[in-house]
């Protein structure tokens, strides 16, 4: 199978019809952003605290017990609504630059993540009440900071770029004096 026929194949499907038609789509849409500042917000608050800027008198251990379960919940609402999203015009969302981009960000936020739980989270023991943190602690929630970010920007972008063709068709003038006249 190409990838054309299986985005054919998730945008001709019941559930991509039910958010074209249903008139849903506000709400799932709403929900969505909703889920991802949720996720945005819990996660900057971990991140923060790495970076040496939120409150350094709580461990680091014990922001992200209290923050983890809310920002797992954010994050699987997120992805149910995006893939609801997706689902209504997979084609357009898949060749859209804002799209991709918002992809790799979340790709590059979920390996920094992964990352930082496997190496550098391992040795919280060691740093738990440091500040500012060892420079691996930081550099982790500064990465996480800024790819979160694109991550709810790109989004955002998507929302204004998604199905518009912006050339001009040959023949047209659009009539705006260039230099003096």
């Amino acid at each position: 199978m190409s990838t054309r026929s299986i985005l054919e194949s998730i945008q001709g499907s019941g559930l991509a019809d039910w958010m074209r038609y249903s008139g849903v789509a506000p709400v799932i849409e709403s929900t969505h952003v909703v889920a991802a500042v949720l996720l945005f917000g819990t996660v900057l608050v971990v991140d923060l605290r790495l970076l040496g800027l939120a409150d350094s008198r709580l461990a680091f251990t014990r922001i992200s017990h209290e923050t983890l379960p809310l920002t797992w919940v954010a994050f699987g609402v997120s992805l149910i609504t995006g893939v609801l999203m997706f689902s209504a015009s997979a084609q357009t969302y898949f060749d859209n630059t804002a799209f991709q981009l918002k992809a790799l960000a979340l790709c590059g936020a979920g390996l920094n993540m992964a990352l930082f739980q496997l190496v550098t989270a391992r040795r919280t023991a060691a740093w738990d009440q440091c500040v500012p943190a060892p420079r691996a602690v930081r550099v982790a929630g500064l990465a996480s900071v800024l790819l979160w970010a694109a991550v709810v920007l790109l989004g955002r972008w998507i929302g204004f770029t998604k199905g518009y063709d912006f050339t001009i068709p040959p023949g047209v003038e659009l009539g705006f004096p260039v230099g003096p006249e």
